[in-house]
């Protein structure tokens, strides 16, 4: 398995003063590497009803569970009201919100505004097929399951407003806290 320093992975970490969406089976793993990339302090704004939740202690092979508050809200309405607060007042570094409605163009500009006047990172975990024209990025990610290495994804970037395309197989470095690319495996 060749093996490239993460300094070669475009686009990521993501673009700050800018919200991104990112959708599949590897998102929450997206989101624990961008988090470990990340300096400071993690929203994550989700609605209540909804099952899966995250144990702040299992990220800690990416960053400090320390970092990482997690934000319930009633409604998908409340969740967008409270991460263009966040996003704009500079009190948090990353906001991480799940969507489980399409989100309105004009709901996505709202972020987007926030996000840059706060210089803070936003992104949406999406169902798929739901993504907003607004986002800067859009990523779908899975892992991926030839490889002898258990935390092996592959990350296909689907939308960019500022470059091109494509697709990256990378793997979570423990030791150096950082995103390695690696070459997919052969059949």
């Amino acid at each position: 398995m060749l093996i490239m320093s993460s300094s070669v992975l475009p686009y990521f970490p993501l673009k700050r003063g800018r919200v991104h969406e990112v959708y599949g089976p590897g998102s929450f793993g997206f989101f624990a590497a961008l988090m470990g990339q990340t300096s400071g302090t993690t929203l994550w704004i989700r609605e209540n009803y909804r099952l899966e939740c995250i144990n702040p202690q299992g990220l800690s092979e990416f960053t400090n569970p320390s970092q990482l508050l997690i934000a319930n809200v009633r409604h998908q309405t409340d969740g967008l009201a409270s991460a263009e607060e966040a996003l704009r007042e500079k009190a948090v570094t990353l906001v991480m919100v799940d969507i489980s409605k399409p989100l309105s163009l004009t709901a996505g500009r709202r972020l987007q505004l926030a996000a840059k006047a706060g210089n803070s990172t936003g992104l949406c975990v999406i169902p798929e097929g739901m993504g907003s024209h607004a986002a800067e990025t859009r990523w779908y990610c899975h892992p991926v399951f030839q490889s002898q290495d258990s935390t092996q994804q592959r990350w296909s970037l689907i939308k960019n407003k500022s470059g091109t395309l494509g697709s990256w197989h990378v793997r979570w470095n423990h030791a150096s806290r950082r995103i390695d690319m690696v070459s997919p495996v052969s059949q």
